[in-house]
């Protein structure tokens, strides 16, 4: 009788995945004429390097076909144990309810901080409670609704997040277990809670931890990051109604302030457009194979560009969701998240490259569409166009 293959240990992640790279942050602590932008920056730096190197976040991945997994906490654990699973399915919508949770770290870094906000509460006058309390059921609501998914884990997890966190601290980051919002610099960053999609990104790390577990570094990092900015970007145009043709496609608008010469962090529409500014520097994202940046695979180069080259898929789900027009979330949607979260049985591998990611969706396409169907030709092309091969046969299962 064969044996079980042995299981090996979970990938850890690191333990700040930041919607601001680090290269940016350099940008400006080496050009920006303003001293109070400059130590923000670099505080900033030292605080995001120093939550990297906790590398206490495991990733637990579920089983095929299974609603998602607990993953393993660290000893920082501290909001409830999740519900049990909640009843309902994308028929059932309405049976799902999120539990939220905002806490103010009145410019400290204790986490969670003071308990401000509960689910059911009436709103604070402080705005961004007001905005991240809105923002995590905008994503939650997206989850729900388009993909019967309760919560980040599909057990109802409790939706923790920090309004407030430190003095000039520029990122929002997902900490394994919470989400906590920086106010800005003042200077070229405004709070991070005014940009939905920044909230939307930042949760679905959480859901990449809960599903498919895609190591934090390379094109797998790169892939992290995609799958984050894909459902921050669905997470606005679903709470807008918006169709594809409507959206902006952009990561992270309304977080710079006027002073800056960009409109947001990425388009994933125009990877490389988002932003052209003295201080921060130019948007250095490639939108194709053919610009691909081959980076050490180390903190200094943010862990191989993983903000960088997740332009290159990025661009390939914009050019999938266009093409098949109509809301983004309905079909290309359905098909990127068929994939993270194995709904046909089929699991990525946490290291997973751009070609074994292509072949998963054309697979997802296939499965849920028919081969020959318009999705299929869709994501087909979308990869094509920014020439990404996808895997076949033997180099899909290595």
């Amino acid at each position: 009788m064969p044996t079980a293959p042995a299981q090996l240990p979970a990938p850890v992640l690191p333990r700040c995945c930041g919607i601001v790279p680090p290269h940016l942050l350099r940008h400006i602590a080496e050009d920006a004429p303003e001293r109070r932008a400059v130590e923000a920056a670099r505080h900033t730096l030292q605080h995001d390097t120093r939550k990297r190197s906790t590398r206490e976040v495991r990733t637990t991945r579920p089983e095929p076909r299974l609603p998602g997994a607990i993953g393993l906490r660290d000893s920082r654990t501290r909001h409830t144990t999740p519900a049990a699973p909640q009843p309902g399915s994308p028929s059932q919508p309405a049976t799902l309810k999120p539990d939220r949770r905002l806490h103010d770290a009145r410019h400290g870094t204790t986490l969670p901080g003071q308990l401000v906000r509960s689910e059911d509460d009436p709103p604070t006058k402080d705005e961004s409670v007001t905005e991240a309390y809105d923002g995590l059921g905008a994503t939650y609501r997206l989850l729900a609704d388009v993909y019967g998914r309760g919560s980040l884990d599909g057990r109802g997890l409790t939706l923790v997040a920090t309004v407030h966190y430190d003095r000039d601290y520029s990122n929002a980051f997902w900490d394994g277990e919470q989400m906590v919002f920086g106010d800005g610099d003042g200077v070229y960053f405004a709070s991070f809670t005014d940009s939905i999609d920044v909230m939307g990104h930042e949760l679905a790390h959480g859901i990449t931890q809960f599903t498919a577990g895609l190591t934090y570094v390379g094109q797998s990092g790169a892939l992290n990051e995609s799958i984050s900015d894909v459902i921050g970007s669905l997470t606005k145009q679903h709470s807008l109604g918006q169709t594809a043709d409507q959206a902006d496609w952009l990561i992270g608008a309304g977080i710079f302030t006027p002073k800056v010469h960009g409109v947001a962090l990425r388009s994933m529409k125009a990877p490389g457009t988002a932003y052209d500014d003295p201080a921060l520097g130019k948007d250095p994202q490639p939108g194709s194979m053919e610009d691909y940046v081959d980076l050490p695979h180390d903190s200094d180069n943010d862990n191989g560009g993983v903000h960088i080259n997740s332009g290159i898929p990025n661009r390939a789900f914009y050019l999938a969701a266009a093409a098949l027009g109509g809301h983004a979330w309905e079909r290309a949607g359905q098909v990127w998240w068929d994939v993270l979260t194995a709904a046909h049985g089929v699991r990525i591998p946490q290291d997973c490259d751009f070609a074994r990611f292509a072949r998963a969706t054309l697979d997802a396409a296939a499965a849920r569409y028919g081969a020959d169907s318009e999705e299929s030709t869709a994501v087909a092309q979308a990869w094509q166009q920014v020439g990404v091969e996808p895997a076949t046969g033997k180099d899909s299962d290595d």
